[in-house]
């Protein structure tokens, strides 16, 4: 397809390549040491763990996907204002397979595996009409459930991992203990450190979408995810074309799963390896339908008051920032896109594409914004049909009641026009163990001018400013907030980041 016939939502020329980026490279297991430019805070004391692709290819085999990536632990060791560092490759039934056979072995997200060339021509014929075996190859992020370190992929297998010397020490499977197919990456823990998760369920009678609440502590040392439950069961709208999601939102009393129009399609994903086609060929983007706001309760399990359903117009998001209640309001702010195609877009291919190519990938991409919805709890009965429900000050968000259990809802954005400089925002954090479903007034971001974030951003909600840290060819993770000791303010702690300098090692410039 020609430049001329893409509708661009960006015109950016000139962005450098970031081929490096999915580069694979080796394991370090034995610690190294580190140069400090700067001081770090001597109360900062402890691993900072990071997790996330780091083998592209096996053998003669690539992987298609950034996300299909074998999972790469990173332990960033932090005593005494001095660092040491060391990864080590999480040994997975899929990197073992892989690396025994010297090709891609178990399929991925976006790589389906090639036959076995030591079968014959009957056995490989045969093969086409298995299903996918779900990977275990957690490379999304490092997780606790009952004070244990677990590393995450979105199925139905995690890893525990020892966090001192990253090493892989039990696999745990989420369907030995409630009937789901899998677990997002990304759970909620209490103060109390009751943890939720969701996690889909393919049954006879269609999809559901499943609230799994994890008990705080373990009765023996052994345990893990004993004392699981199921919490609440969401029927998918359609039930052979349930949507995807990524993660979910919480506030005090409620779970708020998003239904949004990215859908997967699940049998073309039951029928891939037969085609020869991935599981992401299986994810679609349906824009004639709405997105879908549901309030689970956290004690009861039911599925808000009167059963309403909070509508609004097609988005995709992938990571929401904070949910809170406030006077008979439920605020859920999250970051959000108007397209959710891109998902499919973060191939390999691109990411390795450079100069017009480069740019061409990057302009058709839709930019994900900070946006807040508002959603009314006390809508029952006698509440009025299309008028604005939303009585909070300064609020330019709204909600009106169309149907009797149905609100649609708009969104108030959290941001002036100066973040679209640095191409939205995205992996939100806020202060999460003072803030997380409480009132706060400021968040945390990558900014995006290009496939992967090359900023960090600071926002505050009072004014809608933002600070931003940037250095040319620096490429920062997702920004982690550590509070100071003692602090009494809400932004009184630190930023840490991983930023990579695919190019040239250069001196970060402080925050």
């Amino acid at each position: 397809m020609s430049a001329k016939n893409i509708n661009h939502y960006t015109n950016v020329r000139g962005l450098p390549s970031i081929e490096k980026i999915v580069s694979s490279v080796e394991d370090t297991p034995r610690p190294i040491s580190t140069q400090i430019i700067g001081t770090i805070p001597e109360w900062i004391n402890g691993n900072f763990l990071r997790n996330g692709p780091g083998k592209f290819e096996i053998g003669n085999h690539k992987f298609n996907h950034w996300v299909d990536g074998m999972a790469l632990l990173h332990q960033f060791k932090i005593s005494n204002g001095q660092v040491t560092y060391k990864s080590r490759f999480l040994s997975s039934d899929s990197y073992q397979t892989n690396k025994e056979h010297n090709r891609i072995a178990i399929s991925e997200f976006g790589t389906v595996t090639m036959p076995d060339p030591c079968k014959n021509v009957f056995q490989r014929f045969l093969s086409r009409f298995e299903s996918h075996k779900p990977t275990d190859n957690a490379n999304m992020s490092f997780v606790t459930y009952k004070g244990d370190y677990y590393v995450s992929t979105e199925t139905n297998i995690m890893h525990k991992v020892d966090p001192e010397t990253l090493e892989t020490t039990e696999k745990v499977d989420w369907s030995k203990f409630i009937a789901v197919n899998g677990a997002t990456a990304h759970p909620h823990t209490e103060p109390d450190g009751t943890t939720y998760n969701m996690g889909n369920s393919y049954t006879s009678k269609g999809s559901y979408y499943n609230i799994i609440q994890v008990p705080p502590t373990k009765k023996t040392e052994d345990e893990t995810l004993e004392g699981a439950s199921v919490l609440c069961s969401i029927p998918s709208v359609d039930k052979t074309k349930p949507s995807y999601y990524h993660s979910f939102a919480m506030s005090e009393n409620y779970v708020v799963f998003i239904e949004q129009p990215i859908k997967l399609d699940l049998l073309k994903i039951m029928t891939g390896k037969l085609r020869r086609k991935s599981i992401s060929d299986g994810l679609f983007w349906d824009p004639k339908l709405n997105t879908i706001f549901h309030l689970i309760h956290k004690h009861t399990g039911k599925v808000g008051l009167y059963s309403i359903k909070y509508l609004a117009k097609p988005l995709s998001t992938f990571h929401q920032i904070n949910a809170f209640e406030e006077d008979g309001f439920l605020i859920i702010d999250l970051c959000a896109s108007d397209d959710g195609q891109a998902i499919t877009n973060y191939n390999i291919q691109n990411m390795r594409k450079s100069g017009e190519a480069l740019d061409e990938v990057y302009n058709t991409l839709s930019r994900a914004f900070p946006r807040r919805f508002v959603l009314p709890l006390n809508v029952g009965p006698d509440t009025p049909y299309n008028q604005n429900l939303i009585t909070r000050p300064n609020s330019i968000a709204t909600s009106v009641r169309i149907a009797k259990n149905k609100v649609f809802c708009t969104h108030e954005d959290l941001h002036g026009e100066d973040l679209h400089e640095y191409g939205g925002l995205e992996f939100p954090q806020i202060n999460y163990h003072k803030f997380n479903t409480h009132p706060y007034r400021y968040f945390y971001g990558c900014g995006f001018r290009h496939l992967v974030g090359d900023t960090l951003i600071k926002m505050d909600l009072c004014g809608k400013r933002m600070k931003v840290w940037e250095h040319p060819g620096q490429y920062p993770s997702e920004p982690v907030f550590v509070p100071s000791p003692n602090a009494t303010e809400e932004d009184d702690g630190v930023i840490m980041s991983v930023v990579i300098t695919p190019d040239e090692v250069s001196q970060a410039q402080p925050f």
